[in-house]
């Protein structure tokens, strides 16, 4: 799919057809596309959990507000960000700001990689930190950024209209 086509019509999704698994290889691509992101320095702090068992997808459902759809998905990628790496190169602003720029921009790239294979997902960042790291028993320096469940929307849907690029742009000559 070409990139802006994928940019225009990728939306979130909070509804998936539960009969349609994703299959590993599909996974492996959008992983893969996920570490092409950029990140500061090239240190790649980024750590990826896919998850499908369903009582893993349900705790995360839990933590994350009770968001029910997330553990309605077949798999859900949970983006966390080693967050020593960051500082070992860029002390607290790699903690506090690169790590995070980083998985952010592997969360984008998984959304568009998700969306080019025919697939819907959805960037949930309401969550408890605190639970999300416990159900996944994550090490104190693995923080957890962002939770997108993945899977075959079970309806087209629509996507909402973004404001137009004059009312957010300022040009500095």
């Amino acid at each position: 799919m070409e990139v802006f086509k994928a940019i225009r019509e990728r939306k979130s999704v909070r509804s998936f057809d539960e009969k349609r698994d994703v299959p590993k290889e599909v996974v492996d691509k959008i992983l893969e596309a996920a570490c092409q992101a950029p990140t500061a320095g090239n240190i790649q702090p980024w750590r990826f959990w896919v998850i499908r068992n369903i009582q893993v997808k349900a705790g995360l459902a839990t933590a994350a507000i009770n968001q029910r759809f997330i553990a309605q998905a077949p798999i859900v990628i949970v983006v966390c960000s080693d967050l020593d790496i960051s500082a070992e190169a860029y002390g607290e602003r790699g903690r506090e700001l690169y790590a995070i720029q980083d998985a952010a921009c592997a969360t984008e790239n998984i959304l568009l990689a998700a969306h080019s294979e025919g697939l819907g997902t959805c960037w949930v960042g309401a969550f408890y930190e605190e639970d999300v790291s416990r159900v996944l028993n994550l090490p104190s320096h693995v923080k957890p950024l962002a939770i997108v469940p993945v899977g075959y929307p079970s309806h087209p849907g629509t996507k909402p209209d973004r404001m137009p690029i004059k009312d957010v742009v300022e040009y500095v000559d």
